[in-house]
């Protein structure tokens, strides 16, 4: 009896701990960073987390219904434009492509090219992968189906970033066009005969299928372009292809909602907001920049509202889950593993004025750290005298909250806003009960954890903020503009001194010839309004000087 309740007793450890790391509850209090979500020994989480990175890279949902016939539209794109059968195409979409490659389309998708070497800036290393994995950009997916080979697009579409060359997994793409994708097929699709499309472009049956289904599925897919380049539109999607399905516990796809979608003010209201880094899920206990997914694994959650806003059979998707959760866990573990890149890795850590980060570090501590958390410096430690000065400058503790705070600043309120128009539709669904997950509106956004916060540039959910030199002066003498740009130029496209975009006389000159890439905090869910009063203004005016500032 004795050996049997002690054998209990282990079982009950071994089960508590696991449960502790991949604790998914509401308000389960997080003691440590998680970024062994799963307590795997060395040898298994490094294996977990390499199949994780490839499930991110290559999209893994094969029952998804919105899946784009590859070869017609390669052959499309890479035809003579003034082929006739093309013309005849851009006649019956009503559409002109300024595209003459598929390279050319994903190149405007933003989708990045994967390394042709070992990048050692990265944290997160690419995979070793063959040439024919690597044959299109990292996110952009091929899937082998009964009718032929299917686009579609995964996590590393939004969540890889060129970072002055190297390829960052984890990190914002800052100009994600894949939503974008879907919304272009959603306005030309309806224009598209399956078979006249069989005939003009000389595809197989299974194509025309495909096609067909595209066409069909469409029907349930509501979209809605980013006010800007660079945000994403994911709530609209989700929110607005759930108006366009059943109110039952599955969202079932019928014509009659289709026809007649719920209205939602979704269509019009903006709130918009980046995709977020990956390597701060580690230290949350609830999700999405404003908290408002209370519990559930992040995970999970994607899958689920990247499936709706494609059409997706909602019971086809549960089954999936089920039959799947290898892989869910799997880029669990990957994404609660990643890291910040170093800032050293890139500009040296001779770049650094260790005496203005130290003292810098006295006017985090007194307006910061209450909200974004407490950093461990390696010059705080005993031994900081025999440390080199990468050594110094490391982060080698972060404590932040173990229940994820929700606060109100004063910035756009847009983005939190928004969740109220959906959340009801959200937690009727059977997959959402399944997988534990629970959405609850909230009035604020979570204070991030700020570890690569140099990385992260434009500042705020909605990017509205250029550089923390804006970031950190009073509200209404902010850019009202500012011009961005790719990380392709150290010396150019980054403001080292004031850490993000270069604005005003220092904007590259290239970058302002697309007006898409001009940011005006004027529009609606824009506003570069809040996050200074009570923080660094006190009875009205800045209590930090410029110098103060740059430290």
């Amino acid at each position: 009896m004795k050996k049997l309740k002690l054998c209990k007793f282990i079982l009950f450890m071994t089960v508590s701990c696991s449960a502790f790391a991949q604790n998914w509850e509401r308000d389960f209090i997080v003691e440590s960073p998680r970024e062994n979500i799963y307590r795997l020994d060395a040898e298994n989480l490094a294996k977990k987390i390499n199949e994780g990175k490839k499930i991110a890279l290559f999209y893994p949902v094969t029952v998804s219904d919105l899946l784009i016939p590859y070869q017609p539209l390669k052959t499309f794109f890479e035809s003579d434009p003034n082929d006739p059968v093309r013309k005849v195409i851009y006649n019956l979409a009503r559409v002109v492509s300024p595209f003459k490659s598929m390279d050319e389309v994903f190149g405007w998708l933003g989708v990045h090219e994967f390394p042709t070497q070992t990048q050692t800036e990265t944290p997160n290393a690419i995979p070793v992968l063959s040439s024919h994995e690597t044959t299109l950009p990292m996110g952009a997916t091929l899937i082998t189906t009964a009718d032929g080979e299917a686009l579609t697009f995964g996590c590393a579409a939004c969540h890889t970033a060129d970072l002055f060359g190297v390829k960052v997994l984890g990190l914002t793409n800052r100009f994600p066009r894949a939503n974008e994708f879907f919304r272009q097929g959603q306005t030309y699709a309806p224009y598209i005969n399956s078979f006249l499309f069989k005939d003009l472009l000389k595809t197989t049956e299974g194509e025309r299928l495909m096609m067909a289904r595209v066409k069909s599925v469409m029907k349930h897919v509501g979209t809605k372009k980013p006010v800007v380049l660079g945000l994403d539109t994911s709530l609209a999607q989700v929110a607005l292809s759930l108006a366009k399905r059943d109110e039952d516990a599955y969202a079932t796809r019928s014509d009659r909602s289709a026809r007649n979608p719920r209205p939602n003010k979704l269509s019009k209201m903006v709130a918009d907001s980046k995709p977020a880094v990956w390597w701060n899920v580690k230290h949350k206990n609830r999700w999405l920049s404003d908290g408002s997914i209370v519990s559930g694994n992040p995970v999970h959650t994607n899958f689920l509202w990247n499936e709706i806003g494609r059409g997706t059979d909602l019971k086809k998707l549960e089954g999936w889950m089920k039959d799947n959760h290898h892989q869910i866990e799997a880029l669990t573990a990957a994404v609660f593993a990643t890291k910040a890149p170093r800032y050293e890795k890139f500009f040296g850590a001779e770049s650094l004025n260790l005496d203005k980060a130290r003292a810098g570090q006295k006017h985090f501590v007194q307006s910061c750290q209450k909200c974004h958390g407490v950093y461990e410096k390696g010059w705080d430690l005993p031994e900081a005298n025999s440390l080199t000065r990468t050594q110094l400058i490391q982060n080698v503790k972060v404590t932040y909250h173990k229940k994820t705070p929700v606060i109100d600043v004063g910035t756009d309120p847009g983005r939190y806003l928004g969740m109220k128009e959906f959340a009801n539709d959200l937690n009727r669904l059977q997959i959402s009960k399944n997988i534990n997950t629970v959405v609850e509106p909230q009035k604020g956004y979570v204070p991030p954890p700020l570890d690569g916060i140099w990385s992260r540039w434009p500042y705020f959910h909605n990017n509205s903020v250029p550089n923390l030199c804006a970031l950190l002066t009073v509200a209404s003498a902010r850019p009202a503009q500012y011009v961005a740009g790719p990380a392709a130029d150290k010396k150019t496209d980054f403001d080292q001194d004031c850490v993000g975009y270069p604005v005003g006389d220092k904007t590259p000159e290239a970058w302002k010839k697309n007006e898409d890439f001009t940011y005006d905090t004027q529009k609606e869910g824009l506003s570069n309004s809040g996050h200074d009063v009570g923080i660094f203004i006190k009875e009205g005016k800045e209590i930090y000087t410029n110098e103060e500032k740059s430290e």
